[in-house]
């Protein structure tokens, strides 16, 4: 019997991976401890059989880039262990497939569970910016019918389920930027009572807090740039369902050409290795910070899932257990508009300010100005996403100088 770990820090460490020698010729050939990259375009085959099944879509088989690749089938291998580790046994019924970007993960998740002409879609109304403009205004361009609910009222997301009869509902583990909590195992019940399919962007979450296949979930998303990769230096995505599933999925992703590519693969996989070490120390830091700049005078508020005060702390302790809340934190600048929160952002000297979260680096970003410029100032004031809300993604550098710039910024 092969060795499989047990703890989900092992298998991100060598989840995907092949064994350490092979057979050649009856003599022990060593492998490299790290893997390569395969970047061929296209495969030879001895015999059309063979070929014919690559063509067909043998997972195991490669045949063209954007049908498939074996460094980029090593990452999509390891991403299932990691979202199955809570029912390891069950691991073979589920299949992982990587995109280009993690919007391109959102994408190909509803082409493939039916948010085409003539459905509706329903998403969490405090969702990422640009997930609240495909539902709102680039799928209605082709016949797609969006609607938005609050995901944490399990009531109203009942009826919204059955007075608009959406195929899908899309909702975030912890939302971006508000870091709202939902209850997905509820939310699971709920749309599948109703003949909906649940999809869960768990980029915030990641598989060391939350997987949420092991509590209803139809697919899990990832924008892969984020807390897998975590250097900032590589952008992708990633889906993961049941094998199902699978068929529909790699079709629309065949046709569409969403593919990751090999060498960021390469890159994604070997940032998962340290995800748990870095999430953990992420996860530390956040709560730190959250905790010593709450009652900083210049703040209007702090939002964290792991601040007591927080509207869904209780649900978040119960969904994360001792792993951590996350590591993003909201930072209301008291009395602020637009030309404060630059002249707060400008004054920064080590957290900087990037749009992306997940990155070794402590990023901030303003959200009225770059992930939810897209809505308007009512969309954004009826989510909630005030003139003065900063997003603080907390790095991994030590909590007291983090915090110390961010008071010398607010201060100054």
């Amino acid at each position: 019997m092969p060795f499989v770990p047990k703890s989900i820090d092992s298998k991100a460490v060598h989840g995907g991976e092949a064994r350490r020698y092979a057979s050649r010729d009856g003599r022990v050939a060593a492998a490299p401890v790290a893997g390569g990259i395969a970047p061929s375009i296209g495969y030879v085959y001895a015999d059309s059989d063979h070929l014919d099944r690559a063509l067909g879509g043998d997972p195991d088989l490669y045949v063209y880039g954007r049908y498939g690749n074996p460094t980029v089938a090593a990452f999509e291998n390891a991403m299932v262990e990691l979202e199955c580790h809570d029912m390891p046994e069950r691991a073979g019924e589920y299949f992982a497939l990587a995109t280009g970007s993690g919007m391109a993960a959102v994408s190909l998740a509803a082409a493939a569970c039916g948010v085409e002409a003539g459905a509706t879609v329903a998403a969490a109304q405090d969702c990422y910016g640009a997930t609240y403009s495909l539902v709102d205004q680039l799928w209605p361009r082709y016949g797609v019918r969006g609607v938005f609910v609050d995901a944490t009222d399990p009531g109203a997301v009942e009826r919204t389920l059955v007075e608009e009869r959406p195929v899908a509902l899309i909702v975030e583990t912890i939302s971006n930027p508000l870091l709202k909590v939902v209850d997905i195992p509820r939310l699971a019940a709920l749309c599948h009572a109703h003949d909906a399919l649940l999809l869960v962007d768990n980029t915030f979450a990641t598989p060391v807090l939350f997987r949420p296949l092991a509590h209803g979930a139809d697919v899990v998303i990832h924008s892969a740039t984020k807390y897998i990769g975590g250097h900032g230096d590589v952008l992708g995505g990633v889906v993961a369902a049941c094998s199902e599933m699978r068929p529909a999925f790699w079709e629309h992703q065949k046709k569409t050409g969403a593919n990751l590519g090999p060498h960021e693969a390469w890159l994604l996989h070997r940032g998962l290795k340290t995800m748990p070490l870095r999430v953990e120390r992420q996860c530390r830091n956040a709560r730190i910070v959250a905790d010593r700049l709450r009652s900083h005078p210049a703040l209007a508020g702090v939002r964290y899932p792991g601040l007591p005060d927080h509207p869904q702390h209780e649900l978040a302790g119960r969904m994360f257990g001792c792993r951590g809340f996350g590591a993003v934190v909201g930072l209301e600048l008291k009395d602020a508009g637009r030309e404060d929160v630059f002249r707060f952002l400008e004054s920064l000297q080590m957290v900087q300010p990037a749009t992306t979260v997940g990155d070794l680096y402590s990023l901030v970003l303003y959200p009225s100005h770059a992930s939810h410029r897209a809505l308007s100032p009512a969309q954004r004031a009826a989510v909630g996403i005030s003139d003065g809300l900063v997003r603080l993604a907390v790095g991994v550098e030590e909590p007291q100088d983090i915090v110390a710039d961010i008071c010398a910024a607010l201060e100054g």
